[in-house]
């Protein structure tokens, strides 16, 4: 069964290019982002490695650790971030899990339950393996993305989803789509008008059912 939003996420034992971790105690009290790639030193995957490197002050004014996850080895992984690093131009301070026998990529229903990695595999043997999670500090699932190995990745779009995963968790409110920080955001329906002007002060009713304020 697919891992559904709100969902406590798998725990796992696991070795990566910054030494060993257990999942959950690696999160801690922190936001998380695990993404997923087919395979070390190919091209769409160095340019994505590279733009989370470039985000990494983004992702700590966040409270959100970033971890990757690759089906190759440590050593790998650390010869690898030297490509990402001169593609990109920032460090890879971010840890990358050696995934070799698939274990958290069927944790994590990346892969169908009968992959496997054949000797002189290429991408395309574990082109599942493209996926994006955002965990809570509570450890469960709050948004995931699966993506083909020819389309590159939107970052922005993802930390843009944090931002509104982030909003909508402190403040009980929606977004609306295209969403940005600053931007006005939705009272839930299920909040009355008594009730949301007490808490949020002003709104605009653009439809009964459809009431926008700012945050403040």
């Amino acid at each position: 069964m697919s891992l559904r939003i709100n969902a406590v996420v798998p725990d796992f034992d696991a070795e990566t290019s910054q030494g060993a971790i257990r999942f959950h105690d690696w999160i801690g009290d922190s936001w998380a982002i695990l993404f997923s790639h087919p395979k070390d030193f190919t091209p769409v995957c160095t340019t994505e490695f590279g733009a989370v490197a470039r985000l990494n002050d983004e992702w700590k004014k966040r409270g959100t650790k970033v971890i990757g996850v690759s089906v190759d080895g440590v050593e790998d992984h650390k010869r690898w971030a030297g490509d990402i690093e001169t593609y990109s131009g920032s460090s890879v301070g971010f840890p990358i899990i050696a995934d070799e026998g698939l274990e958290v990529s069927k944790l994590f229903d990346m892969l169908p339950e009968d992959a496997y990695l054949p000797d002189g595999r290429t991408p395309a043997d574990s082109a599942t393996v493209r996926s994006v999670f955002i965990i809570g500090p509570d450890k469960k699932l709050k948004l995931s993305m699966t993506y083909p190995m020819s389309v590159g990745r939107n970052f922005a779009e993802i930390l843009r989803a944090l931002d509104a995963l982030q909003a909508t968790e402190k403040h009980g409110v929606a977004t609306p789509a295209d969403w940005t920080v600053g931007q006005d955001v939705i009272i839930p329906p299920s909040v009355s008008n008594d009730d949301a002007k007490e808490k949020f002060g002003e709104f605009d009713a653009v439809l009964p059912y459809l009431r926008k304020t700012r945050l403040k």
